[in-house]
């Protein structure tokens, strides 16, 4: 699965029990891919192509970003490791393991 694959889908792959209450915004900014920002609103999942506001943004390479959501790579290592770099609310980037 891509980069564009992954965002495309991201709505309708989340189940929304997981992210209800969850309100939060992240620009993901994917080296070699493009920038989707994701929004949640108690528990509904939007995307849009480009950087908008968000409490977070999350960079990382087209590369890790497939590793990470194929389930090859983990994002607390990716992290550690640099590969991954979150800018903004720490908190609100925890919650992204709800939505992988």
């Amino acid at each position: 699965m891509s980069v564009q694959e992954f965002f495309d889908e991201l709505p309708t792959r989340v189940d929304p029990a997981k992210t209800a209450g969850m309100n939060n915004s992240y620009v993901f900014d994917i080296e070699g891919a493009g920038q989707w920002t994701v929004s949640v609103v108690d528990g509904a999942i939007s995307v849009s192509e480009g950087a908008g506001d968000a409490d977070c943004t999350i960079s990382t390479s087209a590369e890790t970003m497939q590793k990470l959501v194929q389930g090859e790579a983990n994002a607390t290592t990716a992290y550690m490791t640099g590969k991954l770099k979150i800018a903004g609310d720490m908190g609100a980037a925890l919650k992204l393991q709800k939505l992988f």
